[in-house]
C-alpha cells in the first residue's frame, strides 16, 4: 500500500468485532440470524472467526481470552489513526480514557480500547 492509499484510511472504520466468552455460539448465532458463514480463523489452540458476506470476511467474532480478555463484550469499530501514540495523548486531555494498553498486533499494526467522555467505546486503529 502506498503512501496515499494508507493516509485515506485515516478517520475511516476499519474494522468491526465482537469479542465474547462464548464465540462458538454465538458466531452460530449471527450465522442464522444475520446470515454470515463463519470462516475459522487460527489463533494456535483456538479459532476466532471472521464472518463472510458472499465470500468476502465482513466483522469478527472472537474469543473474549489471552490478549482479547480485557476488551468489553459488544460490538466494537476500530477507526484508523495515523499516530496512535498522539492519539491516545488527545483521549486523556479531553476527558476520555484508556480501557487498555497499546497493544502490539504485529504487522496488522497497534491499537487501543477507548472510552469518550460521554461513555462510549472503541477502538484506535494504527496500520502498520
Amino acid at each position: 500500500m502506498s503512501d496515499n492509499d494508507k493516509k485515506t484510511t485515516y478517520g475511516t472504520i476499519g474494522w468491526i468485532d465482537l469479542s465474547v466468552p462464548n464465540a462458538e455460539n454465538v458466531k452460530d448465532f449471527y450465522a442464522e440470524v444475520a446470515g454470515w458463514k463463519p470462516e475459522p480463523v487460527s489463533m494456535g489452540d483456538y479459532n476466532d472467526y471472521s464472518m463472510l458476506v458472499d465470500g468476502e470476511p465482513k466483522t469478527g467474532i472472537c474469543h473474549k481470552t489471552g490478549p482479547n480478555s480485557d476488551i468489553p463484550s459488544q460490538w466494537m469499530i476500530y477507526i484508523n489513526v495515523e499516530n496512535l501514540d498522539e492519539s491516545v495523548e488527545v483521549v486523556k486531555q479531553k476527558g476520555g480514557k484508556l480501557l487498555t494498553a497499546i497493544k502490539d498486533m504485529g504487522a496488522y499494526g497497534r491499537t487501543c480500547y477507548i472510552e469518550d467522555p460521554a461513555g462510549a467505546v472503541c477502538a484506535l486503529f494504527e496500520p502498520a
